[in-house]
């Protein structure tokens, strides 16, 4: 059983669909068959996000009306702590530390906005990637435990699907995560991906 929960990860391809690919139709059933996940866990995470109005139903399909009111919805909702599958300390470089991220991981955070937007709008010091929990010994080996903080690795708990959007972590789910995190730099990037999806949206 993953972490995240099943209505985040129905919202998070709501968005992503809205995003990458312009659709912004869908059926229940189609998400349901998509995930596997039953009618009611997939119209429990609809009737959510029509009830703060950012999806229109209509008939047998639903329209997400408003992305960015989702956006935010699942941002103030997303817990990533029950996510982090392991964290530790490195005193490598941030671009070495990136270096050794295994190659079934997903990039996130700081390093997937990095190259969403082409460039990093501002310097950071902590690295996230994604990994399903059965493969975790791999990137302990990478990292060994450390009792230093300020911890600056974090490996997430990656879910079933979740490897179908690709390597790197979506817009939408980078977004989501960087708007839980405390560090001040965070801002800076918030502020370019918002600017990446009013790009996309408008």
């Amino acid at each position: 059983m993953f972490n995240m929960k099943k209505i985040e990860t129905t919202w998070h391809h709501l968005l992503w669909s809205a995003l990458e690919k312009h659709q912004f139709k869908h059926t229940q059933k189609s998400l349901a068959d998509y995930f596997g996940y039953s009618l009611s866990t997939i119209n429990l995470a609809i009737k959510k996000a029509e009830a703060i109005g950012a999806i229109k139903m209509s008939g047998k399909f639903f329209v997400l009306s408003d992305p960015k009111k989702l956006l935010f919805y699942w941002a103030t909702h997303r817990d990533l702590d029950k996510d982090y599958l392991y964290k530790t300390y490195s005193s490598l470089p941030i671009s070495e530390i990136e270096g050794l991220i295994p190659p079934q991981s997903i990039i996130g955070g700081f390093s997937a906005a990095k190259k969403i937007l082409g460039e990093a709008p501002s310097d950071y010091s902590k690295v996230f990637f994604y990994l399903p929990q059965e493969e975790i010994e791999t990137a302990t080996k990478r990292y060994p435990p450390s009792v230093k903080e300020p911890k600056n690795i974090f490996i997430l708990k990656s879910y079933p699907k979740q490897k179908e959007y690709g390597q790197i972590a979506t817009l939408p789910q980078t977004f989501v995560d960087l708007w839980n995190l405390p560090d001040w730099y965070a801002k800076d990037f918030l502020t370019s991906l918002e600017e990446k999806i009013d790009e996309l949206l408008s």
